[in-house]
C-alpha cells in the first residue's frame, strides 16, 4: 500500500509540473511593406495546438496599375 501511495503522489507532482511548463511559441514578422505606405495590405495567422504556438504576420505593398 505504501508503494501505490509513493506512486501517486509521483504522478501527482509530475501533472503539475507539466502544467507550470509555458509551451514554446514562434512569433513570425515578414514585414515587406515600403515604410511611406500608410494602410499596407496584411495576412495574419496563428495555431495554438497546446503543446507549442505559431504566429505568423505577412505584410506588403499593393501597387496600383494606373492606365
Amino acid at each position: 500500500m505504501n508503494k501505490r501511495r509513493i506512486a501517486l503522489a509521483a504522478g501527482g507532482a509530475s501533472l503539475l509540473a507539466l502544467g507550470a511548463v509555458v509551451h514554446p511559441s514562434a512569433d513570425i514578422h515578414i514585414l515587406t511593406h515600403e515604410a511611406t505606405d500608410s494602410a499596407p495590405r496584411k495576412i495574419q495567422a496563428a495555431v495554438d495546438v497546446g503543446v507549442m504556438a505559431v504566429s505568423v504576420l505577412y505584410t506588403w505593398t499593393e501597387r496600383t496599375i494606373r492606365r
